[in-house]
Order: structure tokens, then sequence, then C-alpha cells
């Protein structure tokens, strides 16, 4: 499965890494988010990291 010839599974964990990085920096404080957005930006986390575990193990 590709988008614009780029693997969705790739995106999906680029995504992932870009959500936990901010994840981490928002819970160490370095970065000044309300803490209702650091919730919804977990749960965004946890479904793409379900959409990427799944798809990788389809393919795989």
């Amino acid at each position: 499965m590709n988008i614009g010839g780029v693997s969705i599974i790739l995106i999906l964990g680029l995504m992932n890494m870009s959500l936990l990085v901010f994840q981490l920096l928002s819970g160490l404080r370095l970065i000044r988010v309300s803490f209702v957005f650091h919730r919804r930006a977990g749960v965004v986390l946890v479904v793409v990291a379900v959409l990427h575990a799944a798809l990788a193990f389809m393919a795989g």
C-alpha cells in the first residue's frame, strides 16, 4: 500500500515518532501545551500506533 510512492506503514511510523517526541517534550514541560491537548495527542498516538502495527503485521 502506497501513497505517492511512499509506504503507508512508513508514513504511520514517522507520525508515531513525531507524536511520541511531542508527548515526551510536552510531558516534561519543555513545550507548554494544555493538558487537554496533551491528552488528545496521546489518544491520537495510540490510534496511529495500532493502525501502524496492524498494517505492518498484515504486510509481513
